[in-house]
């Protein structure tokens, strides 16, 4: 944790300043806020994986109708699959 930095908590490290909100309200605090402007950067891993041409045709083709890349529809559906199955066991 950065010391040069404010903060409304004067907490030392994350888990106090987790503390200190789960038990605060920020509304208590919006007068002494500044807006701030950050960049969240996702990674993601490229995989490739074999799938059966007729099979791929159909994804691209219901992809379009959705309006969506056929990675992104193949990604939706994996992890819905994906939690389907840790929840059923």
């Amino acid at each position: 944790m950065r010391r040069n930095k404010s903060s409304l908590s004067k907490a030392q490290s994350y888990k106090e300043i987790g503390e200190f909100w789960d038990s605060h309200d920020l509304t208590d605090y919006w007068d002494k806020t500044k807006p701030v402007e950050f960049e969240v950067k996702i990674e993601t891993e490229t995989t490739y994986l074999r799938v059966e041409t007729k099979l791929s045709a159909k994804l691209v083709s219901l992809a379009k109708k959705r309006g969506v890349s056929p990675e992104t529809l193949l990604n939706l559906w994996i992890q819905e699959k994906v939690r389907d199955e840790a929840t059923a066991k």
